[in-house]
């Protein structure tokens, strides 16, 4: 039943078909499920998190900044999509760096990655609970039963079935982008870009200070203002990068996930230009209020159409949050099962629900890591009974979101470091799509990767998630160390990965 065979620093145990049908995934996804699936994940970027990016560089800052980051991302999603349909298994970045950079490089990336994907959810779902909060009035001592409940239906809906799984992520994202379509339309009229949008200036102590007639300066805080603004504007593309862990989903990944990701790309394009834009210019609201505010585009409709709505309003801009929670939480149960499956993580997490043929076990596990997160840092700070200020600034602002960036960016750098050692190394593998961008593009990501990195380390809180992940990925190295270089599998990534690999 098993074999075991040592090559270099690893073990392999080979498995009968038993296995692998244990784990078998059902293809479904065409085009438009995969542009929904790269568009719905980031979404809930473009209706929060984004405009804090104004406090640290005004208007033109946060503009640069996110042309800046424009660029970063569409030299990574050039890269993925000349190597998604190459390599098209659900390990995506694992699958990526491991055929480059061997069973190490590979584990190492794929530990980034799950930080990512583990946490995002985690974000999200705090997001989701203070605006359903502020909607309801319910007790934010509250909020981790809520924080419960929206775990458990979208995870119920992820694991019956891929089918109603990308239906649910279709609908939503469609329904966000139908929102935010409405408000920039609703925004053209009601706004005033001089006196709103530019109502930031830099006071005597180099801090952020309201201009009552607007009309400043578009970098009020120079150049090093829109490097501060990097990590505030990752917020309007991250995770476009998850659609490849669909790629053993999808009816035809050679060719729809190159068109899929980079349909997807274009259209966040769009609208993080758009909202960018419209945001801060609609009359009453500005920059400033913007910068600090936890529902951006819920005031900005309450500034176009009163408090009447706010209710209404309120259900309307939770589809955004929605959305990505959905489609994250899709990628965080492919991740830990891709690792799982070959045995990078603990094979018993890859095992697919026998009728539905989901990764359920992974993406319930993948959940209970997220909330016991959550519910560690929530009771370690109190309880979070003062409200949304310590929800906010204690869970989101300080830990959470600060650790998902972090493995986010790191996990960009080794992507985009896979795509020029497979070019390099291994130019004989069939790419059904090439990147015209080129080994340069992936160098442009790997280096704006680093310069946003090295601005969110310049916060002091940043440390508090740092400390966390380098802990995380330390145990998760000396596990593969110790035990799990020991019981790899030859799941199709590593067979892909051996096959390939220089003699």
């Amino acid at each position: 039943m098993t074999d075991s065979k040592r090559m270099g620093s690893v073990a392999y145990a080979t498995r009968d078909k038993d296995y692998f049908e244990k784990r078998g995934l059902t293809r479904y996804a065409g085009i438009w499920q995969l542009w929904a699936l790269g568009v719905g994940a980031v979404i809930s970027g473009h209706f929060s998190g984004w405009n804090f990016g104004f406090m640290t560089g005004g208007w033109g800052g946060m503009l640069v900044a996110g042309a800046i980051i424009g660029v970063m991302y569409l030299g990574l999603v050039f890269s993925i999509a000349e190597m998604s349909p190459a390599l098209p298994h659900t390990g995506a970045a694992y699958s990526f760096a491991r055929t480059s950079m061997g069973p190490w490089g590979g584990f190492v990336t794929g530990l980034f990655e799950n930080v990512e994907y583990v946490l995002t959810p985690a974000v999200i779902v705090t997001f989701i609970s203070g605006y359903f909060g502020s909607i309801t009035g319910i007790d934010p001592a509250l909020y981790p039963i809520l924080w419960i409940v929206f775990y458990a239906i979208f995870l119920a809906l992820n694991i019956y079935g891929v089918a109603l799984s990308f239906k649910v992520t279709l609908v939503v994202t469609l329904i966000s982008l139908a929102v935010l379509v409405v408000f920039w339309i609703s925004a053209i009229t009601h706004m005033d870009f001089g006196r709103w949008a530019l109502n930031i200036g830099a006071g005597p102590d180099g801090k952020p200070v309201e201009l009552p007639e607007g009309n400043g300066s578009w970098f009020p805080f120079g150049f090093s203002g829109v490097l501060a603004t990097l990590p505030f504007a990752v917020w309007l593309f991250l995770a476009i990068e998850q659609l490849p862990l669909a790629a053993e989903e999808s009816v035809d990944p050679k060719r729809d996930m190159p068109r899929g990701i980079i349909l997807g790309f274009g259209t966040l394009l769009v609208s993080a230009f758009m909202i960018v834009l419209l945001n801060p210019s609609v009359a009453g609201i500005g920059s400033f209020a913007l910068g600090t505010s936890l529902e951006p585009l819920l005031d900005g409709f309450r500034a176009i159409y009163g408090d009447s709505g706010a209710v209404v309003l309120g259900i309307v801009a939770l589809t955004g949050l929605i959305a990505s929670f959905h489609t994250i939480l899709y990628a965080q149960g492919r991740q830990i099962f891709s690792l799982s499956r070959a045995g990078y993580f603990p094979s018993g997490l890859s095992v697919t629900h026998p009728k539905y043929k989901t990764p359920h076990v992974a993406m319930v596990t993948g959940a209970l890591v997220g909330l016991a997160v959550m519910l560690i840092i929530w009771f370690a700070n109190g309880g979070g009974g003062t409200g949304e200020t310590q929800l906010g600034d204690d869970i989101i602002g300080t830990v959470l979101l600060n650790m998902a960036v972090f493995g986010a960016m790191l996990s960009y750098i080794m992507q985009a470091l896979s795509f020029i050692l497979l070019r390099r190394n291994q130019p004989q593998i069939e790419r059904p799509f090439k990147s015209p961008l080129g080994i340069g593009g992936a160098v442009v990501t790997i280096v704006i990767a680093a310069v946003t990195l090295g601005y969110q380390m310049q916060d002091p809180n940043f440390f508090k998630g740092v400390i966390w992940v380098v802990l995380w990925c330390a145990v998760g190295v000396a596990y593969f160390a110790v035990i799990g270089r020991s019981k790899l599998i030859l799941s199709p990534e590593e067979e892909f990965a051996l096959e390939h690999q220089k003699a």
